[in-house]
């Protein structure tokens, strides 16, 4: 498995994919916010900033998988699958368990040098409060999906990151 990983992780397709997974969690997100009207609050915003991560991560990968900028997207994407799952646990037990003394932010705050609510006020402002349950699948609740979304790429990052070493084998005419 080890060896496959790492031939995929040297290809382009895979990389696409995985950048192009990210934009359909993107594009369902604003599908929830701008179609069915529901509210991202601030922890929603910086999921969504961590899935441009992931997603990021992709496209760097796919520029050029066979050279050492293949670790630099490997990097990114574990960065960014790590902040989600801190962010998407956070937001799960804020849900999880309301408390009036653990609340979130009314505006996401992001850098001076990168002021994504005012460059795309469509995708990044916030406008619902994080302990509000507004959507449901198989009796889970929207962070905990990007919970279980954000450990799988976590893990399959933490998979490919191992598998570098491991080059695949050279097969002869007769498939030895």
């Amino acid at each position: 498995m080890l060896r496959y990983l790492n031939k995929c992780s040297h290809g382009r397709g895979a990389w696409l994919l995985m950048a192009f997974t990210a934009l359909a969690l993107e594009l369902v997100a604003l599908w929830f916010q701008h179609v069915m009207l529901l509210k991202p609050c601030v922890l929603c915003i910086y999921e969504r900033s961590a899935l441009f991560g992931v997603m990021g991560a992709g496209i760097v990968g796919a520029i050029a998988p066979k050279t050492p900028l293949r670790f630099v997207a490997i990097l990114i994407w574990l960065y960014s699958a790590w902040r989600g799952i801190q962010l998407a646990y956070e937001h799960t037990m804020i849900q999880l368990h309301p408390s009036p003394f653990m609340t979130c932010d009314f505006a996401a705050r992001f850098p001076s040098w990168l002021p994504l609510d005012k460059w795309l006020p469509q995708v990044f402002v916030a406008s619902g409060d994080c302990a509000e349950k507004q959507w449901q699948f198989l009796s889970l609740e929207m962070p905990q999906w990007l919970l279980g979304i954000f450990v799988a790429y976590f893990v399959v990052a933490a998979l490919v990151l191992i598998a570098q070493p491991f080059k695949p084998k050279k097969r002869d005419l007769f498939g030895r």
